[in-house]
């Protein structure tokens, strides 16, 4: 999602980002750190030691990033019991505790290439020297941290990490693990009589899904995520459990020394000694630049081909000597960081409720943000989807609240912290009133819409879904422009745009004879539009592109010939909802908004008063041939000899099936000029592409 979506703007970096959080004064900043610290112990707890998930990894993230800038910015008010001070939690009471001969420490995370450049000039300060640049990267596995010791080649003790100084035993837990050596026997190397390695417990997406399906066919709730999965299972009292869920594991640190020199030294012992260490997929980088080149190339199509989850990448410096004179900062590494992808959910402030009339008069009520980074770009606004969705939430004005943006969509709250209110946020109060024109709001079940179907954000959202690319696509009739002709009284319907005025335009400032004529030039050519196209114009609630074809296609399919607008007041207006849920991708509620939409009087005057204003329609939408049947495509780029619309358009009429995403089943990109991200895509998929020449051939 791009600069143009709503409540979008690219992404600024984390500093400036960490910016615009603002606390008034040390008082405010004291009380939100106690808030902060008890909340994030609270899930902390419910998630390590009571193996619940209550809110996403990404959000439990966001909260300790806020709580460690409010640090930084008070550094007086770091205490040691501090979340940012801890890794994990305090064993379970049924577990045997272990005290780990070397800590196990938790790598910091950074979310940008600025954090990282951040976290390498920190190193090198506080060695007083330069750094060689070079670096060890690792996949970074989402899944259980573990401990193994080996005593003459025997495994003889597995546990977790806890807090990194204690952890619990669960020897036999691992011990069902197939990926988990129990005799080093088979080494090619010598092993010392005691032999400590760490490594990760995690459980495949295969695996995953069929542990769900199975909670599914019992009836029971399924889990959460992959992680929460594998560490439930590796603390249950019954190691039959942990059999059950076919559990796997990597080995990628060698805490025992066996005259490794560098991290890479230490993936290659580990290796010969049989451990599972998923090398093929590690490399070393010898500057910042391979780093994040690196991480990149795993953050799109190559992560969602593994076959187990990853949250990012590991960043080592690799030379051992220099990694362990950094030394340790609380309970991390000063010589690793932890290079996440763009979570898919933050928490932040919300500062606002605002409420915006639709084209179809519904009223939506959108969230403004205090701005959070969520999947690579700042989000301001938040869809609430309806006032209904407010009262499930529980959601007031200055909440701390989750915002999700997962698979890329528009933002939206997903839940709110209460524990962190502080008594001076506000209950938003569903408006009875219409915010444009004060008209009275009447319900449609979870739709609140203004009852002046005259209103005026409806008349100016109608006549822009009118005028827009999928519909009309008269260029020159902007938003601005639109706003203007409605204030100037040029534009009272959608009608009126097929009766503007010349001079009137002309006269008004900013305007004049040339631009006049160039709008009353695009409309008498856009006076033809093909059926699709037409009954998609029309705005009816619930009928988007697809269907508006699809309804096209059927009335061809039954050779009714549409002609003028009014043609179908009896073709398509005359199908009864039953006739109408007949026909694919309509059901009841389609079927029922259709027909409600043309035995309105003033819709089907509407379409009269459009024969009169000259419009006519072309062609009766269904496919010509079944050239292109079963067949997908995505048309992206600037083609010279079409607009992108027209080229879905002679696609559909061919029987294929254009989309606006590159996936796994589409047949084919057509790559104009400029074709952008999905292009990179397509050949990583193996997506055939096709360019404007070829494609052109093919639709002969």
């Amino acid at each position: 999602m791009g600069s143009t979506s709503r409540g979008v703007v690219p992404a600024r970096g984390a500093a400036a980002l960490a910016a615009e959080r603002i606390y008034m004064d040390k008082r405010e900043a004291v009380l939100r750190v106690k808030r902060l610290r008890k909340e994030i112990e609270r899930y902390r707890h419910a998630y390590h030691v009571e193996d619940k998930s209550l809110i996403s990894d990404a959000a439990h993230d966001s909260l300790k990033r806020e709580l460690f800038r409010l640090e930084q910015e008070y550094p007086d008010l770091i205490t040691p019991d501090s979340p940012t001070q801890r890794i994990g939690g305090e064993p379970a009471k049924q577990f045997k505790r272990v005290r780990h001969e070397e800590r196990m420490t938790s790598f910091n995370d950074a979310f940008g290439e600025e954090e990282v450049g951040a976290w390498f000039s920190r190193a090198e300060s506080y060695l007083g020297a330069k750094i060689k640049p070079e670096f060890y990267l690792e996949l970074k596995i989402d899944g259980f941290a573990i401990e193994l010791v080996y005593r003459k080649g025997i495994l003889a003790q597995g546990s977790t990490r806890g807090d990194g100084a204690v952890g619990e035993d669960v020897t036999d837990n691992l011990k069902t693990i197939e990926a988990i050596p129990l005799n080093l026997g088979s080494s090619k190397i010598d092993i010392p009589d005691k032999l400590i390695v760490r490594g990760e417990v995690f459980i495949s997406k295969e695996e995953f899904a069929r542990a769900n399906k199975d909670q599914e066919r019992r009836g029971e709730k399924e889990y959460a995520n992959p992680r929460n999965l594998a560490a439930g299972s590796i603390r249950q009292l019954d190691p039959k459990i942990a059999a059950s869920r076919r559990l796997d594991s990597f080995i990628y640190s060698l805490v025992t020394d066996m005259g490794q020199k560098t991290h890479a030294d230490e993936h290659a012992l580990l290796s010969q000694m049989g451990f599972k260490t998923d090398n093929k997929h590690h490399q070393t980088a010898v500057s910042l630049e391979e780093v994040f080149k690196y991480k990149n190339g795993w953050e799109g199509a190559e992560r969602d081909a593994l076959p187990y989850q990853i949250d990012g990448v590991v960043v080592i410096i690799n030379d051992n000597k220099t990694y362990e004179k950094l030394g340790v900062v609380g309970k991390t590494p000063r010589g690793a960081i932890a290079y996440k992808f763009e979570p898919e959910e933050a928490t932040t402030k919300l500062l606002d409720i605002k409420v915006q009339v639709g084209r179809t008069g519904a009223l939506t009520p959108v969230a403004v943000l205090e701005p959070v980074e969520v999947s690579g770009v700042v989000v301001k606004h938040a869809t609430l989807h309806n006032f209904d969705q407010i009262e499930r939430l529980g959601v007031q004005v200055g909440d701390t609240v989750i915002v999700s943006r997962a698979g890329n969509v528009i933002p939206q709250i997903t839940q709110v912290l209460e524990k962190l209110r502080t008594g001076k946020e506000k209950r938003f109060r569903t408006p009875d009133k219409c915010p444009i024109d004060s008209s009275k709001i009447i319900r449609e079940g979870a739709i609140y819409r203004c009852s002046n179907s005259g209103c005026g954000a409806r008349l100016r959202e109608g006549i822009s879904h009118f005028v827009s690319r999928s519909a009309f696509d008269i260029q020159g009739l902007g938003t601005k422009i639109i706003d203007k002709f409605v204030e100037e009284g040029f534009l009272s319907g959608v009608v009126d745009v097929f009766r503007l005025d010349g001079e009137e335009i002309a006269a008004l400032p900013g305007f004049g004879e040339k631009s006049a004529a160039n709008i009353l030039g695009e409309v008498e050519r856009r006076r033809k539009i093909s059926l699709p196209r037409f009954i998609y114009s029309l705005g009816i609630l619930h009928v988007g592109e697809e269907t508006s074809y699809v309804l096209a296609e059927t009335l061809g399919a039954k050779s009714i010939t549409v002609r003028r607008p009014s043609d179908l007041i009896n073709t398509l207006g005359g199908l009864s909802t039953e006739e109408l849920m007949k026909i694919p991708d309509v059901g009841p509620k389609v079927g029922e908004s259709i027909c409600q939409w043309f035995r309105n009087e003033e819709h089907q005057e509407l379409l009269r008063s459009l024969d009169g204003a000259g419009v006519r329609i072309t062609g009766g939408g269904a496919a010509v041939s079944d050239q292109l049947k079963g067949q997908t495509f995505v048309i992206t780029g600037v083609l010279d000899s079409m607009s992108r619309e027209e080229a879905q358009e002679r696609v559909r009429r061919l029987g294929g099936h254009p989309t606006d995403s590159v996936g796994a089943r589409t047949d084919y990109l057509v790559a104009g000029e400029s074709p952008g991200s999905k292009l990179e895509r397509a050949k990583r998929l193996g997506v055939k592409v096709l360019t404007e020449k070829e494609f052109l051939k093919m639709l002969g």
